[in-house]
C-alpha cells in the first residue's frame, strides 16, 4: 500500500527539501497535491480531498525507516489472526 507514492516522494524529496524545509508533502499516487506549513493541515486536506482513499504525507527531508517484525517474519504471529472467543 501506498507503494506508487512513496517512489514518488523519494524521487522527488531532494527538490522538496530545497523549496520547504521543514514543511509536510500530501501525495496521491504521482502527483504532489500540495505542501503544508504543518500535518495537520495536510491531514485535513487529505481527507477532506480524498475522504477513505489513501494517501500520503510526509515531512519534506524525512527518510523512511525500515521496520521489522521477527515474530511475523517466522510466522510466530500473524497479522490477520481473527479469533473468536465464546462464553
Amino acid at each position: 500500500m501506498l507503494d506508487l507514492e512513496r517512489k514518488y516522494y523519494a524521487a522527488n524529496s531532494s527538490r522538496w527539501l530545497k523549496e520547504g524545509p521543514g514543511k509536510f508533502v500530501l501525495i496521491k499516487g504521482e502527483a504532489l497535491i500540495g505542501i503544508y506549513d504543518d500535518m495537520t493541515q495536510a491531514l485535513v486536506a487529505g481527507a477532506t480531498k480524498f475522504g477513505m482513499e489513501s494517501f500520503l504525507v510526509r515531512a519534506v527531508g524525512e527518510t523512511e525507516e525500515a521496520i521489522t517484525v521477527p515474530a511475523l517474519t517466522l510466522g510466530l504471529l500473524s497479522a490477520n489472526n481473527q479469533r473468536t472467543v465464546s462464553g
